[in-house]
């Protein structure tokens, strides 16, 4: 007769609970990206999206902050505005180094899907302005008499 439970690396915990490990899927579109944008890019991209993922999180750190009244650090008194500001500055900056809530890693992937576009259109802009510039002189020799 079968307990209803299962034993894994975790403990024993309800059948109920057990789920198929399901790998996640690579992303193909990125990991082609990233082959054509610099690793400096990369980094300055990933330093934008962190930063930006900060910047949300402060905003809602703020305002899950904002109505906090009585004493002490969150208190409602002169100087606890500006130390909260700070305070919640630095948590929202830890929090988005640690991994945030996923912000950052969608914002690093368009932008690297935008700059990967923006290095093939100027290639291709490149090799046309190239092409014309070789017909160019291709035919001005043509018609040049010897």
């Amino acid at each position: 007769m079968q307990s209803g439970f299962i034993t894994t690396a975790e403990g024993r915990v309800p059948a109920s609970f057990a789920t198929a490990s399901i790998a996640p899927r690579a992303d193909l579109e990125l990991q082609d990206a990233l082959k054509k944008v610099s690793p400096a890019a990369q980094a300055k991209a990933k330093s934008t999206a962190t930063d930006f993922e900060a910047m949300f999180l402060n905003s809602m750190f703020s305002e899950m902050t904002s109505g906090l009244k009585g004493e002490g650090p969150f208190g409602d008194t002169p100087g606890t505005g500006v130390w909260r500001s700070m305070l919640t500055e630095q948590y929202s900056k830890n929090f988005a180094k640690a991994g945030g809530v996923g912000i950052s890693s969608e914002v690093f992937r368009t932008l690297i899907l935008q700059q990967a576009k923006t290095d093939q259109a100027k290639a291709d802009q490149a090799k046309t302005y190239q092409i014309k510039t070789y017909r160019t002189k291709t035919s001005s020799e043509m018609r040049t008499p010897t």
